[in-house]
């Protein structure tokens, strides 16, 4: 199976913020997202224990290196993945849940992170989970990668697979 995988940094997407949101009653294709909402953009933001988490150029790095290192670890096929400074986007291939992979990618980038000693040992870098996307058509995969690789704003950390078909 072929997944879009997008997760976002601790504390860096709240629900109820302007630039829109989905939660598990909106996270279906097709459906609208969350209509901005400040008072609920508030009390998420209370909530939180710890400043949002934003990822600067050598920690974009080191997380695309671990994805591509779990990616190569498990034979998964990864066939793009855009590292920004507050989020994740990623498409792959897996032949096990797409929550597992996501979880696997939010893991190996955190104990690659904590071996580099930049953040205090119980840093939350990651928002409790994220999109996990089937794509089931190739013209689905083939939208999924055009979006990761060139619908983003300036270029930050990117691979792109050079084996799609």
């Amino acid at each position: 199976m072929t997944y879009l995988i997008p997760f976002a940094c601790y504390g860096c997407h709240l629900h109820g913020e302007e630039s829109g949101s989905v939660d598990p009653a909106h996270n279906v294709p097709g459906t609208p997202i969350l209509e901005p909402n400040s008072v609920r953009a508030a009390w998420e933001e209370q909530g939180m224990d710890q400043p949002p988490y934003y990822l600067d150029r050598i920690r974009r790095e080191t997380v695309l290196e671990a994805i591509r290192g779990v990616c190569g670890h498990r034979g998964w096929s990864l066939l793009a993945a855009y590292v920004r400074s507050n989020h994740v986007h990623t498409v792959v291939e897996a032949e096990i849940a797409p929550e597992r992979v996501m979880n696997d990618f939010k893991a190996y980038a955190s104990r690659r992170l904590n071996r580099m000693g930049l953040d205090g040992p119980n840093r939350k870098r990651w928002a409790r989970h994220g999109s996990t996307r089937w794509l089931w058509k190739p013209q689905h995969i083939a939208a999924a990668v055009q979006y990761v690789l060139a619908e983003q704003s300036d270029a930050m950390s990117v691979f792109e697979s050079h084996d799609l078909s």
